[in-house]
């Protein structure tokens, strides 16, 4: 029996999601046969923003040694001992929106940004332009994508909380939501 029931982490993460106005559209959980590495995707966006256009994909890889690693480390332990910090999940969160036919300028963008995400969110902006045709004019699809590393001893210890970042999440949705009738072409 595993140390750590990262299934009901998930589950308790969607919830928490949803304490922090956040409406959950879609989940997924996908694994590996050859590794057992595992995937958890959520899809999610603000619940005023049920009709689009942000797209908010929250996802959590689980690699086995790692998870292994943890559970060795804490069958060691003694009872008053905590586990160490050290092992841990990556989360990553990425933001889309449709081709812009009126794409932001990314370096202010990203200055914006990180003003919203600060140290304990950075955030990466990326775009591709892309044409229909040679003589149509560019439309930019823009991606912002934040890294956070979940601690597998938070989570054993039932302390990882994630308010924070949701709550970040959460203003950088908003942000992006407010511009993107201008970005779209729409006001």
């Amino acid at each position: 029996m595993a140390v750590i029931d990262i299934a009901g982490f998930i589950a308790d993460l969607k919830d928490h999601a949803v304490d922090h106005r956040f409406h959950v559209h879609d989940e997924r959980h996908f694994v590996e046969t050859y590794s057992m590495r595992q995937a958890f995707e959520v899809d999610l966006h603000p619940e005023h923003a049920c009709g689009g256009p942000l797209d908010l994909h929250l996802a959590v890889e689980v690699e086995p040694r790692t998870l292994l690693a943890f559970e060795d480390e804490v069958l060691t332990l003694d009872l008053d001992d905590e586990p160490s910090e050290d092992l841990s999940l990556p989360m990553v969160f990425t933001w889309a929106l449709p081709p812009l036919p009126v794409g932001p300028d990314l370096l202010v963008l990203a200055t914006d940004l990180a003003g919203i995400g600060g140290p304990d969110l950075p955030l990466e902006v990326s775009a591709v332009d892309s044409f229909g045709a040679v003589t149509d004019s560019p439309q930019r699809s823009l991606h912002i994508t934040a890294h956070v590393s979940i601690s597998l001893a938070r989570i054993y210890l039932a302390r990882e909380q994630l308010c924070d970042v949701f709550d970040r999440c959460y203003s950088v949705s908003d942000f992006l939501l407010d511009r993107a009738p201008a970005w779209l072409g729409e006001g």
